[in-house]
């Protein structure tokens, strides 16, 4: 059974660990000495020199309880970085039974209402003496910067068949069973400074190519399963000079990887003509971050979730996402993964809450996944 009070109390303390991203070394201490501390072999992969952030990822392997049994491994994954502000946070627990901050930081409750879900659900295992195969939990840096922690973990780490991403918003039900794969793109365009009131026929204007190329993209929401979006336009320079480089950051996402691709080939298209037809050239480089995932509900991953669901009186709800996860990574791996909703609202701002019961029930789908994963 969940004990709510050492449930809150996990949580409580974790939260208050400062743990910004690129800036996890504090909370990755703590958490390995927690996971140790409850029995498991906790190894911190060399990722960080990749990844440029305060720590590597945390891979906290927990052995089952019959090695002779054949019950598939699995592994269960949140983050251990918040976004700013997240520094000196003070959770407050309110009469209506959610968790806040004093509402000068975030909570920090994405993702560490999954850790502490993790960290009950481990003890009620060993507490009810629970069979179970091997599980492991991943633990990443840099979640929050681009999943620059999981990108560059070893795939050789990962032992798991198939496992659970602890990092939804929603209620608790809610499976994101797809996510877009997503694009950075940078493009630099070039032009011809001339001086602006004496000769400027004489130059090309990067601003005038740049907006050119804008003005034939399509943006924003392109159907149902792929977007795009310019984020900076920048072109700097004297009122008398006409501009000779603008530079364009923008991104694009699709759950279909060949509509992601698609996009890509269009803004490309766009940036070179609008650059052709003003005799000037531009720099155009896509880089595919992360790839989608989709699992049909039919999905023996999918199935398994909703049964477990179905155990603790909730119903399974699947949706696809609109953002990127730390389960795109791990279905890139070859590794059926889901990720379930935790139960926090309006996360990455000052008004973060999650509710009490959300972290009990998030602590008991952990056992419920790790019981019916017994029975595959």
């Amino acid at each position: 059974m969940i004990q709510q009070n050492r449930l809150v109390e996990e949580f409580i303390s974790l939260v208050q660990v400062d743990s910004e991203t690129r800036f996890e070394q504090e909370i990755c201490v703590v958490l390995k000495e927690k996971f140790s501390q409850l029995g498991l072999k906790v190894v911190e992969d060399d990722s960080m020199a990749k990844s440029g952030h305060g720590s590597g990822n945390l891979i906290c392997t927990l052995e089952a309880t019959d090695s002779n049994a054949a019950i598939p491994t699995i592994f269960f994954t949140s983050h251990m970085d918040t976004v700013a502000p997240g520094k000196g946070i003070k959770p407050q627990i309110g009469e209506d039974g959610y968790i806040r901050s004093d509402g000068t930081t975030i909570l920090g409750s994405d993702d560490k209402a999954g850790i502490a879900a993790m960290l009950e659900g481990i003890q009620v295992l060993k507490e009810q003496n629970i069979p179970h195969g091997r599980i492991q939990f991943v633990i990443t840096a840099g979640e929050e910067s681009g999943l620059k922690g999981a990108r560059a973990m070893d795939r050789s780490m990962m032992e798991a068949e198939f496992g659970f991403a602890l990092d939804s918003n929603g209620s608790i039900g809610d499976i994101a069973t797809a996510a877009p794969g997503r694009a950075e793109i940078e493009i630099i365009f070039h032009g011809k400074s001339a001086h602006a009131g004496v000769n400027p026929e004489d130059g090309i204007s990067a601003i005038q190519v740049a907006s050119k190329a804008v003005s034939r993209m399509s943006l924003g929401r392109i159907d149902n399963e792929t977007t795009a979006n310019i984020g900076s336009f920048s072109g700097v320079g004297p009122l008398n000079v006409v501009c000779d480089k603008v530079k364009m950051e923008a991104e694009a996402r699709s759950i279909v990887q060949h509509k992601l691709e698609a996009q890509i080939a269009a803004m490309k298209e766009a940036c070179e003509s609008a650059a052709a037809d003003a005799g000037t050239t531009c720099e155009f480089n896509a880089d595919i971050v992360y790839a989608s995932y989709m699992h049909d509900d039919s999905a023996p991953i999918v199935q398994l979730t909703s049964r477990a669901l179905s155990t603790l009186g909730l119903t399974a709800r699947t949706f696809h996402s609109g953002g990127g996860s730390d389960a795109n990574i791990f279905n890139g791996m070859g590794i059926p993964t889901v990720n379930l909703a935790v139960g926090y609202h309006e996360i990455h701002t000052t008004k973060e809450h999650i509710a009490i019961s959300d972290l009990v029930k998030t602590a008991e789908l952990v056992v419920a996944l790790v019981k019916e994963a017994a029975k595959v």
